[in-house]
């Protein structure tokens, strides 16, 4: 498939076909590693990393994996009373 080199700003773009996007897994918005590999132009779509909320990790604790406190130094303050 040939693309072509345009100007976007002060930038060079390329334009990705649709298809080629769906082959990849990639979408408008992704983030991608871009490298230059024995003078060829590779691009990595990076899956974006999962993002959790506080009540989201709290609803897997369950009795099955949860530890009792370890302290594993004496008391320094008051923060045991």
């Amino acid at each position: 498939m040939l693309v072509q080199f345009a100007k976007w700003g002060n930038s060079i773009a390329l334009r990705i076909p649709s298809h080629a996007l769906r082959e990849l897994g990639a979408s408008e918005g992704m983030t991608a590693d871009l490298t230059v590999e024995a003078g060829k132009l590779v691009v990595k779509p990076l899956q974006p990393q999962p993002r959790y909320s506080l009540d989201a990790l709290l609803d897997g604790i369950t009795e099955e994996n949860i530890y009792e406190e370890y302290f594993s130094d004496a008391p320094r303050g008051a923060e045991i009373a």
